[in-house]
């Protein structure tokens, strides 16, 4: 198991340099995707949200925040992500991203100490584009998820996600064609999509030499 400060230190320093960009993201990315456009060839049309990638030891390791969504919310019903929401008028998407947090998940992030961030990510499905900001808070958080939104809480140590044999390819069928698809397999949870593609990106960052 990896030092959590050791770990942090590298995806910090890492955000500070040209970011790995697209042909990370598109490590994760299903095959075929259901658009090819790019986030800023649609940023003047597309819905905005932030998105959090919130860091954090537990148990000797460092931890990703990801939760499941209900069958209530509005998009990407039951799928795992990362918490976020549409962003309000006049917000950046950095609060966008701190406030979702918050209100998804009860957590207080007086201690958020926010490190960078990553690529924005086109989803066409909901016609979003992402954007990811990470952060970090220095003690294991506590939960009070909002029922309506979250169904679930997953806390995925970030060595478990850069163990090659943690990612797993599958032929699932999307509307109506086959896809292939592939994902982080954690305890029994797919995160694929966006997610997958998101958290690649993120852990691209590690494979930096110094």
């Amino acid at each position: 198991m990896s030092d959590p400060d050791v770990l942090l230190g590298r995806i910090e320093k890492g955000l500070w340099a040209p970011l790995p960009g697209i042909p990370a993201q598109l490590r994760m990315a299903p095959e075929p995707r259901p658009g090819s456009k790019a986030y800023f060839e649609v940023e003047d049309t597309c819905l905005k949200a932030g998105v959090l990638v919130l860091l954090y030891p537990r148990d000797g390791s460092l931890r990703v925040l990801l939760t499941r969504r209900t069958e209530r919310v509005l998009h990407h019903r039951g799928q795992i992500s990362l918490p976020g929401g549409e962003r309000h008028e006049g917000e950046s998407l950095e609060a966008t991203a701190l406030r979702e947090t918050q209100e998804e998940l009860g957590l207080d992030l007086g201690t958020v100490r926010v490190l960078g961030k990553l690529t924005p990510l086109y989803i066409p499905p909901s016609n979003f584009c992402i954007y990811p900001t990470v952060a970090v808070i220095p003690g294991a958080p506590e939960f009070l998820p909002q029922p309506d939104e979250v169904a679930e809480v997953i806390e995925v140590p970030v060595d478990h996600l850069t163990d090659p044999g943690n990612v797993r390819r599958e032929t699932w069928v999307i509307g109506g064609r086959d896809v292939a698809v592939p994902f982080y397999d954690h305890e029994g949870h797919k995160i694929w999509g966006a997610t997958a593609m998101v958290l690649a990106e993120l852990l691209a960052l590690l494979e930096r030499r110094e």
